[in-house]
């Protein structure tokens, strides 16, 4: 009796693991590039304050000011945890672990590891309210 198929059911899994692992560490690239965009832009927004004495409260382009450094601030909060969920999809996937569900330890299903590749929970336990353990 063969094992081929086994054999080819194994290489194909690891040829979509290899897949996975290039788009995470591409979107990690990527975000590691916006997040240095993001620190060079508040930087900017900062050192241009720097040279004028401003009154957030009192002066017309305060606010402008403070909703520019607020925005950044935001969009690089979001870039961190981004960052933080790729390596996670990174770590899983060395581990054996990624595309099972951290809470119900089901499969993920692959049409939501291609929208999500980070995502780390089925579909069912990503929805908000209770969760039902299925284990």
């Amino acid at each position: 009796m063969s094992n081929t198929p086994r054999r080819d059911r194994e290489e194909s899994s690891r040829s979509a693991l290899a897949e996975v692992h290039e788009r995470l560490a591409a979107d990690r690239a990527d975000t590691l590039a916006r997040m240095a965009a993001l620190c060079r832009d508040f930087d900017g927004i900062v050192a241009a304050n720097a040279l004028v004495a401003v009154d957030d409260e009192h002066d017309p382009e305060g606010g402008t000011t403070a909703f520019g450094r607020a925005h950044v601030t935001s969009l690089l909060t979001q870039a961190r945890e981004h960052l933080d969920d790729l390596d996670h999809a990174l770590e899983r996937i060395e581990d054996g672990e990624y595309g099972r569900c951290e809470s119900c330890g089901t499969t993920i299903p692959p049409e939501r590891l291609a929208v999500r590749p980070a995502a780390t929970t089925c579909v069912t336990c990503a929805q908000p309210g209770p969760r039902h353990d299925r284990r």
